[in-house]
């Protein structure tokens, strides 16, 4: 899946990001609106982990959100 496709359907997306990252807040997932560089700067700071791990975290939540 495209990451565009989850930006433009960020509201559908959001409740799954929500389940995934228990952590973060609703307003933090409406500031990031979808946005794939905030939202893996928000998990990197809110779990403390790295940006390697963020960015895998961000594609298995891509790969498990396809159609």
């Amino acid at each position: 899946m495209n990451w565009d496709i989850i930006e433009g359907n960020w509201k559908q997306f959001k409740g799954k990001a929500k389940q995934q990252w228990g952590k973060l807040t609703d307003d933090q997932l409406d500031t990031i609106n979808g946005k794939r560089e905030e939202l893996a700067g928000r998990i990197q700071e809110v779990y403390g982990i790295n940006k390697e791990e963020a960015e895998k975290q961000l594609k298995a939540f891509e790969d498990n959100n396809k159609d």
